[in-house]
């Protein structure tokens, strides 16, 4: 006996009603006002660097017009983009530049160099130099500045570039960092690199180099980001414009009695385009390198 269905009849057919997610809308809204308080300074500052009439930067700071110009100009950066004169901040930018590429260069082989010889060399007492590296760390350095400063000037690099270079190079944080990665590398890749006749140095730079980009990535940038922001420390050795940086020669344009807003604020951003490209040419190593040690942990 055959059973038959009707055609007409319809199928049930359960209905999903569209319901709003409350929790994506929450937390989109919570990045956007995040994302806003964050970005808004920024994009004010760049737009008050355009206008060329520092009166009307203060008249617009009370308003919306302090993000909007109607006629901008890169005037304010013509002014200050020169290489003698009072501000010579085209002079500032380079030395900065030269200070943040030899202090990065030179801190990550010193820092990585350190912490491959704590983690695989033959070192007698090692607990007790990681000790001491992270007691180290807590130090504040406003606490040795002077000290450091009487070393500088008795060897006699006051008001130099390598005054501003050597000492921030080696940091007892990123030593830890790197050592940190480096004794997770497994045993067997050092050892039958050993069994191949290379020697430290050499399993040093042709192994754990290349393994190890993400972390002195990481290094990089936030050695980076330390150098340029510095401000007591270059402040106290240096007196003369020849090796300055940006951060002290923003500063003289405060403490008078006028303060000319449209050539700070262009000062500003010429101080803050170079570590935002530094940071956007390391970005993909440092996430990589926090994914990486979220994974592991």
């Amino acid at each position: 006996m055959s059973t038959v269905v009707s055609a007409s009849t319809p199928s049930p057919v359960a209905k999903v009603s569209a319901k709003p997610d409350i929790g994506a809308i929450v937390k989109f809204v919570a990045v956007l006002i995040i994302a806003l308080v964050v970005i808004s300074p920024l994009f004010l500052l760049f737009v008050a660097s355009l206008k060329p009439d520092r009166f009307q930067i203060l008249a617009d700071m009370g308003s919306f017009r302090a993000f909007w110009v109607s006629e901008p100009s890169l005037q304010n950066f013509t002014d200050i983009a020169t290489f003698s004169g009072a501000l010579p901040f085209g002079r500032y930018l380079v030395n900065s530049l030269i200070i943040l590429f030899c202090t990065v260069l030179g801190g990550v082989f010193l820092n990585s160099m350190a912490a491959f010889v704590l983690a695989w060399g033959r070192l007698p007492g090692r607990a007790v130099v990681l000790t001491a590296l992270i007691g180290l760390y807590i130090v504040p350095q406003e606490s040795i500045v002077l000290p450091l400063l009487s070393l500088v000037n008795k060897v006699g690099l006051g008001d130099s570039f390598a005054a501003q270079i050597l000492p921030w190079m080696a940091s007892p944080l990123y030593i830890f960092l790197i050592y940190q990665f480096f004794i997770q590398v497994p045993r067997d890749i050092y050892d039958a690199a050993t069994v191949d006749g290379a020697s430290p140095f050499r399993i040093y730079w042709s192994v754990f180099l290349p393994l190890s980009l993400p972390v002195l990535a990481t290094v990089a940038i936030l050695l980076g980001i330390e150098t340029w922001n510095q401000y007591l420390w270059p402040l106290m050795v240096t007196q003369t414009d020849y090796a300055r940086p940006i951060s002290v020669g923003i500063a003289s344009f405060f403490g008078h009695d006028s303060v000319y807003w449209n050539s700070a604020m262009a000062a500003s951003v010429m101080m803050m385009v170079p570590v935002l490209i530094f940071y956007l040419a390391f970005q993909k190593w440092f996430v990589s390198s926090f994914i990486s040690s979220a994974v592991k942990g």
